[in-house]
């Protein structure tokens, strides 16, 4: 088996598998951190962006790229529409990949970068909640950007990047070098690439080419989002992503299927193991309640789905029972009507709880009673008059993205910048938010860092896997040693008494999984002539001779046709006809003597010996050499060896 990783960052997965001839990839996320080197995409005109100074690197001396770049203070961004960097495309040839298995909407974001521009023409397979949240991230995402265009396109960056310093480190381990980096791909491309995905649900098996079976186990980190097994008849690869053992709203976990496996590849743990995610969301709550007890606007770049449904459930219990039951809020996203919708008829993807106020009748979310009640309130974009015309302050407004690079966000920060009253929350965890305020600076407004990331921490991790048991156990390299911001932190990396195998971006690893046996199933009418022989209590053996069919990597045995045996009957030295029986056992001596006196011979003399015993027959001039593995006959007569042969045989079992 190999495995080759095609991503470095392990909070953004994409890996693949070789094994029994099958080339299956895991995950395609999208590493959407190095947008934070380009300069934001406003809505309108803004000021503060349009008068920052031109920057050129001092090393190299090219005027051209004196209008590539923005300064402000003291960072440097590049000005054009922001690029992502995407799964490698050269480690393997994408055209060899059967089938690609997603774990949940966040590692799907980079697959229209490779069933658009690759001669990919596998399959890929995912859950329906995942393939629904990831049409709204990807609808949304594309959106944001087609809306603001940029009417020039830098490149000439990328030949001299080491000379610039970017906020985004392109040197670190887990990002390409800035030429393989891409623009966000288009409309068409995204609902091309989504319209190849298959639906599967929970525990539901596929084939994958008659070599491998599949399962999705739920993974319970948000809706739809699942584990893979991958086994043959003899050996099991579990792909473990994105997993948590909270109680929150998506579908508990169900790890029970993952154990004993023979490779388990781990990836996609917490960002932020060093806090408690339930007191993440305490804070969160109290110092939106302080902000707004000042009168101030609060701000909160997110995503337009998964945790988002917790903050309102949380937020809007905390604001009645401080008070601000009139404070209204503001979900704006192109999709935010499709995701408060949609998230709504997942019942069966959620927790029990959750999925009994289905027949209540409630819906399962509270935020359906919230929208009813005009307290959460939703707009595609902040432009439009409706908003404009709903629009009272203070208030609070959850809308994206949470890179600050695109979408409603970089207007309202803009808007709200100048006031000390006005407060902005980063909820995400994938994105430094110094580095993210950074082109805004300077900024009057309150910055509060509350990440809640619901993921499996180290701890929770090495517990599940001393539970698991795996043989072989495959990691990102990250997860080896401390981050670099709590180094003090020793109990923050993956302690497991399996074989660990490291890898960073572009790493190939062989791993000691070897095809050791396959399962043929046996033709009916050939079993039914089968004579089993007891060999020892419990153990029965038989001998069987057929005709190995092969196909679609399945195998089965079949009777000999009347043509086959006619053919391995004639003397072709290439051919043969198996035995009908096989001997075996020891020889019965005494039944071996009385065979040699009826045939004529009565001079046969045992010697025994520590290997077994030797038979003289002086007549013929013939010994036979018994051993407990093997009977040798020296002779020169050719019909006294054959007589002597057929004697043993009487005196062997047979089967």
């Amino acid at each position: 088996m190999k495995f080759i990783s095609l991503s470095g960052n392990a909070c953004k997965p994409c890996n693949a598998i070789k094994f029994k001839s099958t080339l299956v990839m895991l995950d395609c996320a999208l590493d959407t951190t190095t947008s934070m080197a380009f300069l934001p995409l406003p809505l309108v005109h803004s000021n503060h962006l349009s008068s920052l100074p031109n920057w050129t690197p001092k090393d190299v001396k090219d005027p051209q790229l004196e209008n590539e770049f923005k300064e402000c203070c003291g960072r440097v961004f590049i000005d054009s529409a922001p690029e992502f960097c995407i799964p490698e495309t050269s480690t393997i040839n994408l055209k060899h990949v059967d089938v690609i298995l997603i774990s949940n909407y966040q590692s799907m974001l980079a697959l229209p970068y490779i069933t658009e521009r690759t001669e990919f023409k596998g399959i890929v397979y995912a859950t329906e909640p995942t393939l629904q949240i990831a049409t709204q991230y990807m609808e949304e995402i594309v959106k944001y950007i087609e809306r603001t265009p940029k009417s020039k396109q830098a490149s000439l960056w990328k030949k001299n990047y080491k000379h610039i310093p970017l906020v985004v480190n392109v040197d670190t381990a887990h990002n390409s070098k800035p030429i393989l980096w891409q623009q966000m791909y288009s409309t068409k491309e995204f609902n091309n690439s989504l319209a190849k995905v298959k639906v599967i649900g929970f525990s539901e098996q596929i084939d994958i080419f008659g070599s491998l079976h599949a399962q999705p186990m739920s993974a319970g980190y948000c809706i739809g989002s699942c584990n893979w097994t991958i086994s043959s008849n003899h050996e099991k690869i579990v792909y473990l992503s994105n997993s948590s053992t909270l109680t929150t709203h998506p579908k508990p976990m169900d790890h029970i299927p993952l154990r004993n496996a023979d490779v388990l590849i781990l990836n996609n743990l917490s960002q932020t193991p060093h806090v408690n995610p339930d007191s993440m969301l305490g804070e969160f709550c109290i110092n939106i309640g302080k902000a707004l007890q000042i009168g101030g606007n609060v701000l909160i770049p997110c995503y337009s789905s998964g945790v988002i449904y917790d903050l309102f459930e949380c937020l809007a219990l905390h604001l009645e029972q401080s008070g601000h039951l009139s404070v209204p809020m503001y979900f704006v996203s192109p999709v935010a009507e499709h995701s408060l919708a949609y998230s709504n008829i997942l019942a069966e993807w959620l927790t029990s709880n959750k999925q009994s106020r289905v027949y209540i009748p409630e819906e399962p979310f509270p935020h359906a009673a919230l929208v009813r009640g005009g307290r959460l309130k939703h707009f595609k974009s902040i432009s439009l008059d409706s908003f404009n015309t709903e629009f009272k302050t203070p208030c609070i407004v959850f809308t994206g993205h949470p890179s600050l690079r695109f979408g409603d966000v970089v207007h309202l920060i803009e808007l709200w910048g100048n006031s000390s009253n006005n407060l902005i929350v980063f909820t995400e965890p994938d994105f430094p938010y110094m580095e993210a305020l950074a082109p805004y600076q300077p900024l009057q407004m309150r910055v509060v860092y509350c990440p809640i990331d619901t993921s499996l921490n180290f701890s929770q991790a090495n517990k599940l896997l001393r539970d698991l048991r795996p043989k072989n156990l495959i990691i990102p390299q990250c997860y080896t040693t401390p981050p670099p911001f709590l180094k003090h932190r020793t109990d923050l990396v993956i302690d497991c008494e399996a074989t660990i195998f490291s890898y960073k971006r572009n790493n190939v690893i062989k791993l000691p999984l070897k095809r050791s046996f396959e399962r043929i199933d046996i033709d009916s009418d050939l079993a039914s002539n089968l004579l089993p022989v007891q060999v020892r209590p419990g153990v029965s053996i038989a001998t069987v001779t057929g005709s190995l069919l092969a196909k679609d990597n399945k195998f089965k045995l079949q009777v000999l046709s009347k043509s086959q045996i006619h053919e391995l009957s004639s003397e072709s030295p290439t051919h043969t006809l198996p035995p009908v029986h096989y001997t075996w056992g020891s020889i019965d001596l005494q039944l071996f003597m009385s065979l040699l006196s009826k045939a004529g011979i009565y001079d046969a003399v045992i010697d025994q010996n520590s290997n077994g015993c030797v038979v003289h027959i002086r007549s013929h001039e013939t010994v036979v050499e018994m051993e407990e593995n093997s009977t040798t006959i020296i002779c020169d007569s050719n019909s006294i060896r054959l007589l002597l042969r057929d004697m043993i045989s009487e005196c062997l079992k047979r089967v």
